[in-house]
């Protein structure tokens, strides 16, 4: 069963990248890069306007993927409606895990950050930094969202904020 790595990801599909969050592949194309000739995924990341290009042998080692399937976006949303887990370690540790969590690109470890950092209107104010990862993390966590069902955010977005405040309530 020889099954090549082309198939895996299609032009125009939507993918994450887990430094990156949801982009589309615009085009999959060949380069010669130092006298060797690769084949490329150009994957448009619109928002941040930038542009990346990712060996299609590499894909799957850098940790690219298919959008989540509907039942991990609920799972996402059952993880909002948590108890926030905050550790008792010092910020700069807790900081560094909620980035790697982030950046790993698993929706679930994201919808984490954003119910741990979450802070209705009643509770303490946020450090810059905490806000900093906050927003990061519902960022990724709603353009995902979105793109799962269908690409609108505006919606995405109430949905999953929705699920906050009737947490805090």
């Amino acid at each position: 069963m020889t099954k090549t790595k082309k198939s895996e990801f299609r032009a125009n599909e939507y993918v994450v990248y887990p430094a990156h969050g949801v982009g589309q592949i615009v085009s999959i194309e060949e380069q010669e890069i130092a006298g060797l000739k690769l084949e490329l995924f150009v994957i448009s990341f619109e928002k941040e306007k930038m542009t990346l290009r990712v060996p299609t042998n590499k894909a799957v080692t850098v940790g690219m993927r298919s959008l989540s399937s509907p039942e991990i976006v609920d799972k996402a949303m059952a993880t909002l409606k948590g108890k926030a887990r905050v550790k008792r370690a010092m910020w700069s540790r807790r900081a560094q895990e909620y980035e790697q969590k982030i950046n790993s690109g698993d929706l679930l470890a994201i919808a984490e950050v954003v119910r741990d950092l979450h802070r209705s209107d009643d509770q303490r104010e946020q450090s810059y930094s905490e806000r900093q990862l906050y927003e990061a993390a519902l960022e990724r966590l709603t353009r995902e969202v979105a793109a799962v069902a269908g690409g609108d955010e505006v919606i995405a977005q109430k949905q999953v904020n929705d699920v906050l405040v009737s947490r805090a309530a």
